[in-house]
């Protein structure tokens, strides 16, 4: 019994290791490193707007140790997750360059096309700004 026990915990530990691997928020949304630049931030459900800006800077902050001015940009926009599998996602970097992202310039972002950014700061800001339903 002590056996079976032990191989059926084993089991489920080595069957999710990128759920391992999650950093997930107070919100509970998941992000997952991509490689050593990009991240992924991957909600539950479709998720809103406000959940990836949220989570991207949260992750940035807490996680890679970024500063409230430093900018955060879109690497890729909503799509499957190349983590998890899940139908949306979108991927951020603190490197645009080094992720081979252009910056975008301008104040306006209305969506998540790669090299739109904004400050870990104006991030957080999605945090506590969620749209009532």
């Amino acid at each position: 019994m002590k056996h079976l026990l032990c191989a059926a915990i084993l089991a489920c530990l080595s069957s999710s290791p990128a759920a391992a691997d999650a950093f997930i928020t107070n919100r509970g949304v998941r992000v997952l490193p991509v490689n050593d630049t990009v991240y992924e931030v991957v909600p539950r459900g479709s998720g809103g707007t406000w959940d990836y800006w949220c989570a991207a800077a949260e992750y940035a902050r807490r996680e890679l140790g970024a500063g409230w001015m430093d900018r955060f940009y879109v690497v890729r926009g909503r799509d499957v997750s190349v983590t998890t599998g899940r139908r949306s996602s979108v991927q951020f970097t603190l490197y645009p360059k080094r992720s081979g992202v252009e910056p975008k310039t301008g104040w306006l972002s209305l969506g998540f096309r790669p090299g739109e950014s904004m400050s870990v700061q104006q991030g957080y800001g999605y945090c506590v700004n969620e749209p009532a339903l």
